[in-house]
């Protein structure tokens, strides 16, 4: 039992790094803040994680590792009802480690392995959605031109990307707290399906705009 101490140290060092990321900004949290939440002294942390990058790292992966599984969901997705719940869990993945999100230029322009891993994340993001728009146009949901399946699904990785910070410059004091996050990640669904409606089958139109009400209610915000 006493050689699975540490797996268990470095594991919930990486939650408390996760939940304090998300809650403050990881540019705002030191490693002796993240040591006196856990109290555990600094030298422990490091005997885990020698420096502050190797945290972030390790946060990135696991956040990869989760991003790469959901994509891959992107080939079962055949109309709207499918693309909503698509977006959805995405977006719940995003609000997960929104950290990566909320600081994404500040990480990108420090971390190199992040920079490159990231651009890797828009490019299968872009083909996940491109997939997505395939399998909707293949059951007939969907009518778009392929010289328009490009520019679309870039524009849908976009509003991804950067909706949180879209949030967060609308509603600083709010946007990033969990009690407004249901709400902060319906409209980014509804907000990236939206880009569909020119594209959409009447029907499929109608059941976007129904899905939109329906959740806007729920979760008592305007559309």
């Amino acid at each position: 039992m006493a050689k699975k101490a540490p797996r268990r140290t470095a594991e919930r060092i990486l939650e408390v790094s996760l939940d304090l990321f998300n809650r403050f900004g990881e540019p705002n949290v030191s490693t002796t803040l993240i040591s006196a939440e856990l109290g555990i002294s600094p030298g422990n942390l490091y005997y885990h994680y020698p420096a502050k990058d190797e945290l972030i790292n390790a946060l990135f992966d696991r956040y990869e590792r989760a991003l790469d599984e959901l994509l891959n969901a992107s080939d079962g997705v055949r109309n709207v009802e499918d693309a909503w719940f698509f977006m959805h869990t995405l977006f719940e993945l995003i609000w997960q480690y929104r950290f990566l999100y909320r600081d994404l230029n500040d990480l990108l322009s420090k971390n190199r392995r992040i920079e490159t891993h990231f651009q890797g994340v828009l490019k299968r993001k872009t083909q996940a959605v491109k997939t997505l728009l395939d399998g909707m146009r293949h059951a007939g949901n969907l009518t778009i031109d392929t010289r328009e399946v490009e520019a679309t699904a870039t524009s849908m990785v976009v509003v991804l990307t950067y909706w949180l910070s879209f949030e967060y410059v609308r509603a600083p004091r709010q946007a990033l707290e969990p009690a407004h996050a249901q709400s902060a990640l319906l409209r980014g669904a509804q907000h990236v399906l939206n880009l569909l409606m020119p594209y959409l089958e009447p029907g499929q139109r109608q059941h976007l705009q129904a899905l939109a009400i329906s959740y806007s209610s729920a979760a008592n915000y305007p559309t």
